[in-house]
C-alpha cells in the first residue's frame, strides 16, 4: 500500500497516551507498542502518526464471505444460520501455527481490495439474510474502530454480531469493544504461560483476563476454541486443569470447542492431531463437569452432538459444519423434558449448511 493510500484509509485510533519521552503508547492490548512518529506496532495496522495514532485498515477488507455460524465455532448461537464474515490484516499476537498466516500475518495492505464502510457492511447481511456479521480471519481487537462501528450499524438493522478474536485486549478497552458484540469465540490456546510465550509471543493471563471480564461484566455469549497441537498442549493435566478452570470461572454449560491442528506456518515438524486426542480431549473436559465440549475439523458425530443437560438427549447431531439434526424448540428447550439449553435460539428453518459464498460489497 502507497503512503498515499495509508493516509486515504487512515482513521483515528482510540486508547493511546503520550509518553514523557516524546513516543506515543498504545493502549489497546497488553503488547503496549511505543512509537516515534511514522512507527506502526506490533500488529502493523495501528501506527503513530504526526501526534496521534491511526488505524490504516479502517474500511478495508481482505473479503467478504458468508459462512455457516458453526464454523467460527459457535454451536449454541444461533445454529445453522448464516452468518456474514470478514477480516483485516495483521495481528496482535505471533503464532508460529497460525492457521490464517497469509491474512494475519500478511505486510502486503495492498491484498485488502474490498472496500466497505460499517453501513455497507450491515446492509449486505441484511440483504443475504445473515442473522450476523462475524469479524474474523484476523484478530478484530486491532481494527476494533472499524468492529465497533460497523457491529453498531448492525445493531440498527437487528443483525447480531460475533467476535472470533484471541481475547489479548487492555482491561481499559474491554468494555468499548465488547459492548456491541452479542458473542465471542476465544481461541483459549492453551493453559500454560510457556506455551504462551514460546508459541504466540503473547501471555496467557491477560486472556484468562478478558474471559472473566466478559462473564462477569457483559452479557456477550461466550465459546471457547482450544487447537491441540501434539507434544505441545496436550497433556492430560493441562487440560484437565484447563477445563476446572472453566467450569469454576466461566461456568459448565460454556461451550469448548478442541479442534484439530495441521502442519503451517512456522510450525511444520508436527503432525496433525489425531482424533483420539481430540476425543480424549473431550473426556476429560466432560470428567470436570463441562456440559458442552466439542470436537472440530474432524468427521465426529459424537464430537458433535449437543445434548440436553436434564435429560441427555441428542438435541442438535452435527457432521463437522453440517447440521445432521435438530430437534431444539424455538425458545431454546428440549422437547422432551423443557430443560433450556443454554445459549440464544430462534425458530429453526433448516440449516445454511457447510459452503461458503463469497460477496462482494456494494
Amino acid at each position: 500500500m502507497s503512503p498515499e493510500t495509508i493516509l486515504e484509509s487512515a482513521h483515528p485510533a482510540r486508547h493511546w497516551h503520550r509518553l514523557g519521552d516524546g513516543r506515543l503508547q498504545c493502549d489497546l492490548c497488553p503488547r503496549d507498542c511505543r512509537l516515534a512518529d511514522g512507527q506502526r506496532g506490533a500488529c502493523f495496522v495501528r501506527m503513530r502518526q504526526g501526534e496521534g495514532m491511526v488505524l490504516t485498515t479502517y474500511g478495508r477488507s481482505s473479503g467478504f464471505c458468508i459462512d455457516p455460524i458453526e464454523k467460527k465455532p459457535l454451536n449454541h448461537f444461533y445454529p445453522g444460520t448464516p452468518v456474514l464474515s470478514f477480516g483485516t490484516a495483521g495481528c496482535n499476537l505471533a503464532c508460529k501455527f497460525c492457521q490464517n498466516w497469509d491474512i494475519s500475518k500478511s505486510r502486503d495492505m495492498d491484498r485488502l481490495m474490498d472496500r466497505a464502510t460499517p453501513q455497507a457492511i450491515a446492509r449486505l447481511a441484511a440483504e443475504n439474510q445473515c442473522r450476523s456479521v462475524a469479524y474474523t480471519y484476523n484478530d478484530p481487537v486491532i481494527f476494533a474502530e472499524y468492529a465497533i462501528d460497523t457491529a453498531h450499524a448492525c445493531r440498527e438493522l437487528g443483525i447480531a454480531n460475533v467476535a472470533v478474536t484471541a481475547g489479548y485486549i487492555h482491561a481499559g478497552a474491554r468494555a468499548e469493544f465488547f459492548e456491541p458484540m452479542d458473542a465471542a469465540n476465544v481461541d483459549l490456546k492453551a493453559f500454560s504461560e510457556a506455551f504462551y510465550w514460546k508459541l504466540t509471543g503473547a501471555h496467557l493471563q491477560p486472556v484468562l483476563d478478558t474471559l472473566v471480564w466478559l462473564r462477569t461484566h457483559s452479557q456477550v455469549w461466550i465459546e471457547l476454541t482450544t487447537l491441540l497441537i501434539p507434544g505441545a498442549n496436550d497433556d492430560d493435566r493441562e487440560l484437565a486443569a484447563l477445563a476446572r478452570w472453566v467450569h469454576e470461572a466461566l461456568g459448565p454449560d460454556t461451550p469448548l470447542h478442541f479442534t484439530a491442528f495441521h502442519p503451517d506456518f512456522r510450525l511444520t515438524d508436527r503432525p496433525p492431531t489425531p482424533p483420539a486426542t481430540l476425543t480424549r480431549a473431550r473426556d476429560i473436559a466432560l470428567a470436570a463437569g463441562l456440559h458442552h465440549v466439542y470436537t472440530g475439523n474432524v468427521h465426529d458425530a459424537a464430537g458433535g452432538t449437543t445434548r440436553c443437560t436434564g435429560c441427555g438427549a441428542a438435541l442438535i447431531e452435527r457432521d463437522w459444519y453440517r447440521i445432521l439434526n435438530y430437534r431444539v424448540t424455538d425458545d431454546g428447550r428440549c422437547p422432551d423434558c423443557q430443560t433450556a439449553l443454554a445459549g440464544h435460539y430462534t425458530a429453526y428453518r433448516g440449516a445454511f449448511g457447510p459452503r461458503r459464498v463469497p460477496l462482494k460489497p456494494h
